[in-house]
């Protein structure tokens, strides 16, 4: 068999697996990424997307490459995790348990894969067979057809009858694909050679065929210098299943010559092809060579001898660089794939291992770390709660100070103690910052400023003048206002303020518009300046429920007017609209003020 048969034998068998199965032709459309450079956690995202939005046939080759990858890297991580329990626990005899959620969420995925796989043969197989006899009976009949005793015409009808039959009926079985295609396109062109049928018609049909082929091979044409490879690889082989499955046959003057281009042309594609690869081959080589190198530098750190915890975390921060660029490094040849990752992983368990002989020596000082350390979160829970903050700071500020002289603890205790300690010296001198705050010189001298203004101000006695009267108020509030922010604890004293103006209001000949807005500009500016955006926005959200329900109320009202005016006794009811209507008027008051209420806020909010 000449090379370019086995390359036209190879896309067949491919072509005979996607006509088994459609879904195949779209794994096709979906990047293989290096698996083996992503993190667990990428992985899981990688596979969940595959899982959950994509046809089960068209991934399973993608999920095999995740599931070799996150097993690989999950079993070494255990492995390591092991040694860890083994290094700070020599002599449990409690077994070593990990719990991680990734793997479960794995184990999820993978089953559903799994399933949705299962289904899908399930239902795939149930058609495979029955079409492959039906194909076979239409080859049956093909062979029938050359008889000349039969009407010319009726031939050529049951002939089309019998192609369309075949183009509809359905997959078949991929290692009988090739055989049955074969034969059927043997007696399609048997029926066309040997049967003498209308010249005519005959030609015809070939010229068709003939210039459909042509279209395919120029198409090829163009592919050959498309710059994506692959994708134009993908191409070729749907042109061949077209130009099989299809298209009929020409006349034999031109069935060798164009078949031959084809496959001359199908050859060229597949050596440019061949050439992508060998040239992925040699960065695959490349890649394997710098993960030779990462193995030797981490072989090379399992033996540096060194004797204190911060250089051994200098080290840890070295294998864990190396780790990352190994796998980042890409893909290395398939056949020493499995060698080199070995290779790898008993280089990091040799540091582990040596790693952890050091770790075995101190544990000794990290179980006293561990009670001078408990020692001090006792301590530091005992003053948590203490107002004596001349004594009780410097006291903590020396806990502080001696917990970080205390060396490390056992990691299995170290998250819970330092959390302790740290919830209770945040409680200590949180309180002590707000008892600073308390007693702000500013905020203290703005409070002894306005109690003492307060007191002038119960003295105010109005002139009966309306004009002076107001421009007087407006006054105190400017002068109370410049006082500044009280400490929080003090802050009742704006009430006793408040109080103070709402008497000097009620003597003020105002509109009620006009004195409400004031008493409410005052309070609204109060809030303000001690940044009370709680309060504030509770205000905005009540003046915005007040009006709608005012609005409510409103054309509620105006439906009874629209009733009463429709009756027969609309004169009688004349009094009652009347009613209705001044009630409507002094709602509409009441939303007017509350409107000018809510823009009053809004405004404060942009400033």
């Amino acid at each position: 068999m000449s090379e370019t048969e086995t390359i036209i034998d190879a896309i067949a068998d491919n072509n005979a697996e996607e006509s088994e199965d459609e879904t195949l032709k779209e794994r096709h459309d979906i990047l293989m990424l290096d698996y083996d450079a992503l993190s667990l956690e990428s992985l899981i995202v990688e596979l969940k997307n595959l899982v959950t939005n994509e046809k089960v046939m068209s991934v399973k080759d993608h999920i095999e490459e995740i599931k070799k990858s996150f097993l690989s890297k999950y079993h070494h991580l255990l492995e390591e995790k092991k040694e860890e329990f083994l290094a700070e626990n020599p002599d449990t005899t409690e077994e070593f348990t990990y719990h991680f959620p990734l793997k479960t969420q794995f184990d999820q995925l993978y089953s559903l894969y799994r399933d949705n796989k299962n289904t899908h043969f399930k239902s795939l197989q149930t058609n495979l067979k029955t079409n492959l006899e039906n194909r076979l009976a239409i080859v049956e009949e093909l062979k029938e057809l050359i008889n000349p005793q039969e009407n010319l015409k009726d031939t050529f009808k049951h002939f089309n009858d019998l192609r369309e039959r075949w183009k509809n009926a359905g997959p078949i079985p991929k290692d009988k694909y090739n055989h049955v295609w074969n034969n059927y396109h043997f007696h399609v062109e048997n029926f066309y050679d040997y049967l003498h049928l209308d010249r005519e018609a005959r030609d015809l049909d070939f010229k068709h065929n003939l210039e459909q082929k042509q279209k395919i091979v120029a198409r090829v044409e163009e592919l050959v210098n498309e710059a994506d490879i692959n994708k134009a690889f993908r191409e070729l082989q749907d042109l061949h299943k077209i130009w099989k499955e299809d298209i009929g046959p020409v006349s034999r003057e031109h069935r060798d010559e164009i078949w031959n281009k084809f496959s001359d042309l199908t050859k060229q594609m597949h050596d440019k092809r061949e050439v992508l690869f060998e040239k992925m081959r040699g960065t695959e080589l490349e890649n394997l060579e710098k993960k030779k190198e990462i193995i030797a530098k981490i072989e090379v750190l399992a033996t540096e001898k060194v004797n204190a915890h911060a250089q051994w975390l200098n080290q840890i921060e070295k294998v864990e660089a190396l780790r990352t660029a190994f796998f980042s490094a890409g893909k290395v040849p398939a056949e020493v794939n499995e060698e080199t990752w070995a290779a790898f992983k008993t280089a990091v368990r040799n540091f582990n291992s040596f790693k952890n002989s050091f770790y075995k020596d101190i544990k000794k000082d990290q179980n006293n770390n561990l009670s001078r350390k408990i020692a001090l979160v006792a301590k530091a829970k005992e003053l948590q709660e203490s107002s004596d903050f001349a004594m009780t700071t410097p006291v903590m500020k020396q806990i502080q100070e001696e917990w970080k002289q205390i060396g490390h603890v056992p990691r299995k205790y170290s998250d819970k103690i330092w959390i302790e300690f740290k919830d209770a010296c945040n409680h200590y001198f949180d309180k002590l910052k707000e008892q600073k705050n308390e007693e702000n010189s500013e905020e203290v001298q703005a409070f002894d400023n306005k109690k003492a203004y307060l007191e002038t101000l119960r003295d105010f006695q109005m002139s009966g003048d309306h004009s002076t009267d107001l421009a007087a108020i407006k006054l105190h509030i400017e002068t109370w206002k410049k006082f500044g922010r009280v400490p929080f604890a003090r802050r009742h004293i704006e009430g006793k303020f408040n109080k103070v103006l709402d008497a000097l209001f009620e003597k003020l000949s105002l509109s009620k518009k006009d004195s409400e807005m004031m008493r409410f500009s005052n309070r609204m500016d109060q809030l303000s300046d001690n940044n009370d955006t709680k309060k504030l926005e509770g205000e905005k959200i009540f003046l915005m429920r007040k009006i709608d329900e005012i609005k409510n109320e409103i054309f509620q009202l105006e439906n009874n007017i629209q009733f009463f005016t429709n009756t027969r006794n609309a004169k009688k009811e004349n009094s009652i609209v009347l009613e209705v209507r001044k009630n409507i008027e002094k709602h509409r008051e009441e939303m007017e003020i509350l409107k000018d209420k809510l823009k009053q806020i809004r405004n404060l909010n942009q400033v």
